[in-house]
């Protein structure tokens, strides 16, 4: 359970990519490491993650690398990322009427529901 409290939506978006993101962080270099103990003799591979966010504030306080007047409030935890941004993680604009994961986190109304359970179902 998170005791946090966002003052805006793009602070709660930014607190949600940051617990997304603790997850995937740890799963890279782990798959890193296992390509150094078990050497595949090809080429290194990169691991990248491309994260899609439809929050265009979020995106810019991913891409800022210090604190505004608005943004000084939100707590150090969720800033762990942000040396990642750029290099092994690339965080991507998709517009609110494809993000496929707004059917699980909000009502979403008849003529985006469709659409998009079609693309989730790769119908």
């Amino acid at each position: 359970m998170n005791s946090e409290i966002a003052l805006s939506t793009a602070e709660a978006e930014f607190m949600a990519l940051s617990i997304a993101l603790q997850e995937v962080i740890p799963l890279m270099t782990q798959m890193e490491e296992i390509n150094e103990v078990f050497p595949l003799h090809i080429d290194k591979p990169n691991f990248h993650c491309k994260v899609w966010e439809d929050n265009q504030s979020c995106i810019a306080m991913t891409r800022r690398h210090h604190f505004t007047p608005r943004t000084k409030h939100i707590a150090l935890k969720y800033y762990h990322f942000m040396s990642h941004v750029g290099t092994r993680i690339r965080i991507n604009y998709v517009h609110t009427e494809s993000q496929e994961a707004d059917i699980f986190t909000k009502p979403v109304k008849d003529h985006l529901f469709f659409p998009l359970r079609i693309m989730l179902m790769g119908w």
